[in-house]
């Protein structure tokens, strides 16, 4: 048996208006989910365990397995692995945004979705202008960089811009949780206001403005931690071998810590322009070749953050048409079963653009077992699936049960 997850990130949503009062799930046109969901078996997960915020980090590991309390150390730490940057002992990492502020206040989370290649020019400016051996910056994808901080304590508050669109810079910045930990959110906090004086005038900015674009005029670092301590999916279930595809470094990381190879896909871009058909020929290939695929698509996300349902709704049916469908059709024709499944991480709201830790629907089709009585996938329906509602590790046992 060979496994595989295809995850939706952030596709699951609320009723929305113009949608007559549907979920994206419910409106979107997705015949072979709903086939899959008809043919399979399904439930709602929580993935967001109590007294952690909904974010992907979070979510992804819950859903993986992993006690998330025991092996979280931040979203930085996890974006490193997938970069190739080791984690010292004496350093903290934490994920750092380019953002766009307007008024004093935080416009968007991802400075008007900036290309990699202005992102990188404006990350190396800020390493001359602000880096020095305890501080030093990494570029990533877009928006999404690196901080690493030596000798920092992670012991701090910080808000995630993606959940405060709309709000005053300001009330947001970092805050220590203990007396020790005052001088590393200082020094945070000056890095933000030195950068948004540094950017402002950046001739990439410049330029942008001038083009009606969003600035990228400040970063803004959160999610800190140290080096992780995770054990591997591969032993945990009885894999032999197993492929990570994302647009995104965090999930690459997470994957790589997990003891997944990470498969890089040209044209992979996170959002509702992605390359879907790379990222599903790339599924299929590894397939064939390992136990267990994690397959994430991003799109539905960024949709939802932008507050934008008709598009989160076309990356569903993009989602169903272009991954879904190709990739079933093709592991039917094969000697060899293959389980997929396929759920979002976590809700996430157009109506407030921000995610959500309710939980989030999912469907289970193994050729070998039973389906239940859903016929259709979304948020309503698969509560009458034979799952009810799982917890911690509890859906990659019933996932992989005939593997372990």
């Amino acid at each position: 048996m060979k496994y595989i997850i295809i995850l939706g990130d952030g596709m699951a949503d609320e009723p929305i208006p113009a949608l007559g009062n549907k979920t994206p799930l419910q409106a979107a046109n997705k015949p072979t989910i709903d086939l899959l969901a008809k043919k399979g078996r399904c439930g709602l997960l929580c993935t967001v365990p109590e007294g952690f915020q909904p974010g992907s980090e979070i979510a992804h590991l819950s859903l993986l397995g992993y006690d998330v309390e025991s092996v979280f150390e931040g979203r930085g730490t996890l974006e490193a692995a997938s970069m190739g940057i080791t984690i010292k002992d004496d350093e903290m990492a934490m994920r750092c945004n380019l953002i766009c502020i307007e008024d004093d206040k935080i416009k968007n989370h991802s400075a008007g979705h900036i290309s990699t290649e202005e992102a990188h020019e404006l990350i190396e400016y800020l390493n001359h202008e602000l880096g020095n051996e305890n501080v030093k910056f990494h570029t990533g994808i877009s928006y999404r960089h690196l901080l690493i901080i030596k000798k920092a304590n992670k012991h701090i508050t910080c808000t995630p811009p993606h959940d405060v669109p709309g709000t005053p810079y300001k009330n947001v910045l970092v805050k220590p949780q203990e007396e020790d930990a005052q001088q590393t959110a200082d020094l945070i906090n000056e890095l933000i206001i030195k950068s948004q004086e540094l950017l402002k005038k950046h001739p990439i900015n410049l330029r942008r403005k001038a083009e009606g674009k969003d600035m990228a005029n400040s970063i803004w670092p959160w999610s800190p931690g140290y080096r992780p301590k995770m054990g591997t999916l591969l032993d945990q279930y009885n894999f032999r071998n197993g492929i990570v595809i994302s647009a995104v470094d965090l999930i690459k990381g997470i994957g790589i810590y997990a003891g997944l190879q990470s498969i890089d896909v040209e044209r992979a871009t996170g959002l509702a322009d992605t390359n879907y058909e790379g990222k599903t020929q790339a599924a299929i290939n590894a397939l064939k070749e390992t136990d267990f695929v994690f397959l994430h698509i991003e799109a539905s996300d960024e949709a939802g953050h932008e507050g934008d349902a008709e598009l989160k709704k076309k990356t569903i049916e993009y989602l169903d048409s272009r991954v879904v469908k190709p990739i079933y059709e093709e592991i039917s024709k094969w000697d060899e079963d293959v389980t997929i499944a396929i759920l979002p991480d976590h809700p996430t709201f157009c109506r407030t653009k921000t995610h959500s830790a309710n939980s989030v629907p999912f469907l289970i089709f193994d050729p070998k077992e039973k389906a239940d009585n859903v016929l259709t996938y979304d948020e309503d329906s698969v509560k009458d699936g034979i799952f009810g509602e799982l917890h911690n590790d509890e859906f990659m046992k019933q996932l992989t049960k005939n593997n372990i």
